[in-house]
């Protein structure tokens, strides 16, 4: 039986320069200066230039010509200007300003017409001008998972727990990019380890997101979501796998991928994401999440001898805001868990995906994942909300505030009032 939680602390670890001495390796960059300096980022034949006076604008110069732009609503700092900031994350650039102690965007631009921000070749030579250029940290986590053994169990080093998580960057779903965590099981705190990308081909360098760290063997295998350059015309959310020998719970590493094929036969899908791996003997279970339609989607879940050979487990077709699909072993047993937003909890389910239990524990706001974290006897909830952060301009995308519960009692049985589930036959 799973026990009841309740809040016990909630984190947010705004950060937007994480400098490192090395040329950028992806689309997520960063620079900064106390003052009203003008910044600048630049590479090749392109100039990103923020200014800040009474207004902050923008300026873009790429393919031959330059371009100035400014926000009529948010464009005017509201409070003496502490420090100015120029980030690129994904084809998203933008200026924010440090107005008593919080960053606030200012002027923003999409340079996807302008410059394809994924070649590896300008991306080396790209530079920033401030005090400080780095990578891009973030102004929020969300997404949040435990990093697996091969049996599901928690990845701890030196007594902390290892987290995935989407670093949330100042806009839609292109401006995040997966990161690796520890968490402090007794202080609670959180420490940012790595940066991991995607080189997909073809196509250049992606922050994919919304992922999962799995440890099988000797090797590592991430699992991801195409959120780096989402476009539900173009370009439908779809799944990744990478794998590695290296440490990837430390630094920046970009890792070549591939399509994670997840099968959506039967059934009306529009993209997959949140893809979820676990070892079930000498085979695989991959929970992940379908949409009917943006934005209309449940829980599936495959299973199969390898990941290039998955068939169709169940999928849980009565659910329509539910994701956040996660494996996870209750009472010696392989449950799904999943974050409901119509119904505002957790439902638990079955390999057949029926709901069989409820977690008893509060729900925020936003869609949280529920990651249930064991150890030594302890066990905690991880999720997060939906609060954004940098002012009206960065819109959807900079959320959110981790969330932590802790255990307090047993938790109570679940009724059945969740969504249909239709099982499928194994098939080997």
């Amino acid at each position: 039986m799973l026990p009841r939680f309740e809040v016990v602390a909630r984190r947010r670890p705004v950060r937007l320069v994480v400098p490192d001495g090395a040329p950028p390796r992806a689309p997520y960059v960063a620079t900064s200066a106390p003052g009203t300096r003008e910044l600048s980022l630049a590479g090749g034949d392109v100039t990103l230039t923020a200014t800040c006076g009474d207004r902050v604008a923008l300026h873009v110069t790429a393919g031959g010509r330059t371009t100035t732009h400014r926000s009529r609503r948010s464009g005017r700092p509201e409070a003496p200007v502490e420090a100015v900031a120029l980030t690129l994350t994904g084809p998203q650039v933008t200026a924010l300003t440090l107005e008593a102690g919080a960053w606030v965007a200012r002027a923003r631009y999409d340079l996807t017409d302008r410059h394809d921000v994924h070649d590896e070749g300008w991306l080396a030579v790209l530079a920033g001008t401030g005090d400080e250029t780095g990578r891009f940290g973030q102004v929020g986590l969300r997404d949040l998972r435990v990093v697996s053994q091969a049996d599901g169990s928690a990845y701890v080093r030196d007594g902390r727990v290892l987290l995935t998580a989407t670093s949330a960057g100042p806009g839609g779903f292109p401006t995040g990019h997966c990161s690796v965590w520890s968490l402090d099981p007794s202080t609670l705190e959180l420490e940012h380890r790595a940066d991991l990308f995607h080189r997909r081909d073809p196509g250049g360098v992606y922050g994919d997101h919304a992922a999962h760290l799995h440890r099988d063997g000797d090797r590592w295998l991430l699992a991801s979501s195409t959120w780096g350059d989402f476009d539900r015309v173009k370009r439908p959310v779809g799944a990744t796998i990478a794998e590695s020998t290296a440490d990837l719970t430390r630094g920046v590493h970009v890792l070549d991928s591939r399509p994670l094929a997840l099968p959506t036969e039967g059934f009306r899908s529009v993209g997959v994401w949140d893809p979820h791996l676990a070892r079930d003997g000498d085979g695989w279970l991959v929970g992940y999440v379908s949409a009917t339609k943006y934005f209309r989607f449940h829980p599936a879940l495959a299973a199969g001898p390898s990941l290039d050979a998955l068939t169709l487990r169940a999928v849980a077709s009565g659910h329509r805001e539910t994701e956040g699909t996660t494996l996870a072993r209750v009472g010696g047993e392989w449950r799904v868990l999943a974050s409901d937003k119509r119904r505002r909890r957790y439902p638990v389910l079955d390999l057949d995906l029926r709901d069989v239990a409820t977690l008893d524990a509060a729900y925020p706001t936003n869609i949280p994942w529920p990651t249930l974290v064991d150890l030594d006897g302890e066990q905690l909830l991880v999720g997060f909300n939906g609060a954004a952060y940098g002012g009206r301009l960065v819109g959807y995308g900079s959320h959110g505030e981790v969330v932590l519960q802790r255990a307090t009692q047993p938790m109570r049985r679940a009724s059945r009032q969740g969504g249909e589930s239709t099982p499928h036959p194994r098939r080997n």
